[in-house]
């Protein structure tokens, strides 16, 4: 892999393990997760930034050989058998945590927690074999769109060493409209992905105002309508971060329903 060019991607994950179970909601976003890695270069390793881990400073996995968290409820028994033996990677958990701690954040390794279904939901779908070293990273419990870009910038040259950098979250996430399809949004599921792909596409915008934008995301078009809470949302931002050095312009690689909404995949 050519120096400087290991991805950058931002994806939908879906709904619990309903990817991986054939959900007609999910058809689309399965089809392009189990596509998409064909298009990329091999990484080295995957970092991921999972919507479903918060903690008070950054947190990074440390197992050599992490199990799975089942962190969704309600599900047939088979979505608890769902097998993802992926290793970890110890090493570059700690070479990250030395990174952050560069960068004067807080940074910590923990070497019991398992990956969650942030990872081994969409990583099953795009790289099926599992032999790919991975590390999560955690969102802040701030839910602080700032803290979050500057977190991926503390990281940002691991690209350099041709290690992927995942944000696995959901750029719709209400779930009460996501579980009532009849639910009228006024507009505001496309006002508000409007917004999200000219702020991180456009060529027109420079890298302040792309920053600025994504900083003041409550103020576009649907937003609070669109995610409620945000930690969906935000593992866009630390992507934003790890980008905004060298390829601060995304493109959009998926745009089509998931659960009957709206969502969009990027890539830098």
């Amino acid at each position: 892999m050519s120096r400087r060019s290991a991805p950058i991607l931002y994806i939908p994950h879906g709904g619990g393990p309903l990817p991986l179970m054939g959900d007609p909601g999910h058809r689309e976003l399965a089809a392009f997760l189990r596509a998409v890695s064909s298009t990329l270069e091999t990484p080295s390793a995957i970092v991921v930034i999972s919507a479903h881990w918060e903690t008070d400073v950054p947190m990074l996995t440390g197992a050599g050989r992490p199990g799975l968290i089942y962190d969704y409820y309600g599900f047939p028994e088979e979505a608890y058998r769902v097998h993802y033996p992926a290793p970890g990677d110890p090493q570059l958990a700690g070479e990250l945590q030395q990174r952050l701690e560069a960068a004067g954040l807080q940074g910590r390794t923990d070497p019991r927690r398992g990956f969650d279904h942030g990872l081994f939901i969409p990583l099953k779908l795009m790289y099926p074999d599992a032999q790919i070293p991975c590390v999560q990273l955690s969102l802040l419990d701030s839910l602080d769109p700032a803290a979050h870009i500057a977190l991926g910038r503390a990281v940002a040259d691991v690209r350099d060493e041709g290690v992927m950098v995942l944000g696995s979250g959901l750029s719709f996430h209400n779930m009460r409209a996501l579980m009532d399809p009849g639910m009228n949004d006024n507009g505001a599921v496309d006002g508000f992905h409007g917004w999200l792909t000219e702020t991180c596409t456009s060529p027109d915008l420079s890298p302040q105002d792309r920053e600025r934008r994504l900083c003041a995301w409550q103020d576009a078009p649907g937003a609070r309508f669109c995610h409620p809470r945000e930690e969906h949302l935000l593992p866009l931002h630390v992507c934003y971060g790890v980008a905004c050095g060298q390829t601060p312009a995304a493109q959009v690689v998926f745009d089509g329903p998931v659960m009957g909404r709206r969502a969009v995949a990027l890539q830098w």
